[in-house]
């Protein structure tokens, strides 16, 4: 243990004298999360909207402000022909055409199928799929209270649905974006830190001449790895409490869960996360393929894990990859903490995972860790 010790308090001063280097590592965190938590939003909501209404009725009046109300569509242009539509979505200033024909009004007097054509740019698939989503929505409400009007007057007295469908979303009943993104934020910048930052240990004192003074030491390979991993491990509890009191005061991320599982189970990502920077380190023989090794593994921690797409509409190949990251694992665990209220119960199989990470790794670099100079 002492020297065990004395390469903890060289490592906490070799950190300390490396100011910038922890400022990025503190304060890097903080700025991704603002940034993606603002910038990321799947909530595409105000499309600028063009509209070509041929009608100019009361009825085409009450669908658009329907189609406004839905908070889905700003309508900021009045065209008076087709072409102008046209030249407004070819040209990026709206993303949405409506094109309402003249006998709008006529056909739903006289009981027939009142078309409404809606044009919408597709080239930014989140922001269709939003427009398409409302427009069908409110297409289907205001056809159901136009049903509902002729039922009374057939019958003469008030008329019931005949399906009640009842929607209850659970955890994120407002469909909040940042309530799901802050949580896979924080895996994905304590994966981006600690790896990249702990796959330059090694390589660093290799570079700087200083690991001869290491390998002369009688300190044995496993304490040599674990000394470098344990002054990262208090770096990323920093920078999980600083992205938790973001998540907190900024985004008013609900925190339904126990903080102590939280954090006792962060502490196991956290040493996954170190752990993969120091084989990198391990193999890696610079800086520079350090860097580009990190890389290898920040990208797919990104798109694989579920952090911005969804796992379930991944192909099956790409799924299974996923399932290679322990930040896959982490998100779960943060999600399930902070938005289900979830315990230990039902997290035994992400910690396992995790678990399971650490030890093959951690073996993996101590054997390939050569303990003399390369």
């Amino acid at each position: 243990m002492r020297r065990l010790w004395a390469l903890l308090v060289k490592e906490f001063i070799q950190m300390r004298r490396d100011r910038l280097t922890l400022g990025m590592m503190i304060g890097l965190p903080i700025i991704q999360l603002i940034l993606f938590g603002f910038a990321i939003n799947t909530e595409v909501k105000h499309l600028p909207t063009i509209v070509f209404d041929q009608s100019l009725g009361q009825d085409s009046r009450d669908l658009l402000t329907s189609l406004e109300g839905s908070q889905y569509f700003n309508i900021r242009y009045v065209a008076t022909n087709f072409n102008e539509v046209n030249d407004a979505v070819d040209s990026g200033k709206v993303k949405v055409g409506i094109i309402i024909p003249p006998d709008f009004s006529e056909s739903l007097k006289h009981g027939r199928t009142a078309s409404v054509q809606i044009i919408v740019d597709a080239s930014d698939s989140l922001a269709a799929s939003s427009a398409i989503g409302a427009a069908q929505l409110v297409g289907q409400t205001k056809s159901q209270q136009i049903l509902m009007q002729k039922l009374r007057g057939y019958s003469g007295h008030e008329m019931e649905l005949p399906y009640d469908i009842r929607i209850r979303p659970w955890y994120n009943q407002d469909f909040v974006s940042a309530f799901y993104m802050v949580p896979g934020i924080m895996g994905t910048v304590l994966t981006m830190t600690l790896v990249m930052f702990t796959s330059m240990a090694i390589v660093r004192e290799r570079e700087r001449g200083t690991l001869e003074q290491l390998i002369v030491t009688p300190m044995k390979t496993w304490e040599l790895l674990i000394g470098k991993i344990i002054p990262y491990i208090f770096v990323g509890y920093v920078q999980v409490t600083v992205a938790l009191l973001v998540g907190i005061f900024m985004f008013d991320l609900p925190v339904r869960g126990s903080l102590a599982l939280l954090y006792s189970l962060t502490s196991l990502f956290i040493i996954a996360s170190l752990a993969m920077g120091v084989l990198i380190s391990v193999l890696a023989k610079t800086q520079m393929q350090a860097m580009q090794m990190s890389f290898f593994i920040i990208l797919p921690s990104i798109l694989l894990s579920g952090f911005m797409f969804p796992r379930e509409a991944m192909p099956a190949f790409f799924s299974a990859l996923g399932y290679l990251l322990p930040v896959t694992f982490y998100l779960q665990i943060m999600r399930g903490i902070i938005l289900k209220g979830i315990g230990i119960d039902m997290l035994w199989g992400q910690v396992f995972a995790l678990v399971a990470f650490i030890a093959i790794v951690l073996t993996i670099s101590i054997k390939k860790f050569n303990k003399k100079i390369a």
